[in-house]
């Protein structure tokens, strides 16, 4: 089933960023890693750096632009609705990183997305026990899309 993703673009820019196709191909290969999940519903808004530092700092207490923000949407008890949440990607730090550690943005980019729906569905990257299994499934994904492994030197 194909993910139903609300793709927002609240930034003018030159660099070309992920289409919709991306999108729907990168968050449907989470979700093939997870055939109960229901809440195939989401948003990817591309940010500003403005927009993400003040994302950051009011729900993250960090007073910085960041490369993705994830949303979990939290159904009121008693409903059912197919929402999973959003993720905000600052573009500008995106390719930023992408250029800093050497990474073609067509890499860099279904990483942060596949990073931020992970965290959608409650993986996170706290402790090492779950970094290393959330890690361990972004490199699966990613060779996927026959994309190296992100975390390598």
């Amino acid at each position: 089933m194909t993910p139903d993703i609300d793709r927002q673009v609240a930034i003018d820019t030159a660099t070309a960023l992920p289409t919709q196709a991306d999108l729907e191909a990168w968050v449907g290969a989470v979700f093939a890693r997870h055939p109960d999940e229901t809440r195939m519903e989401m948003t990817v808004r591309f940010i500003s750096p403005e927009e993400s530092q003040t994302l950051n700092r009011d729900y993250r207490g960090k007073d910085k632009p960041t490369n993705v923000l994830s949303f979990p949407f939290e159904t009121p008890p008693g409903m059912s609705l197919p929402l999973l949440g959003d993720l905000a990607i600052c573009h500008d730090v995106v390719v930023t990183e992408a250029a800093a550690q050497e990474k073609h943005l067509a890499h860099h980019y279904p990483h942060m997305v596949i990073h931020g729906t992970l965290h959608l569905l409650g993986y996170d990257h706290i402790d090492e026990r779950e970094a290393e299994e959330m890690e361990a499934l972004e490199r699966e994904l990613l060779a996927g899309f026959k994309i190296g492994d992100p975390y390598a030197e």
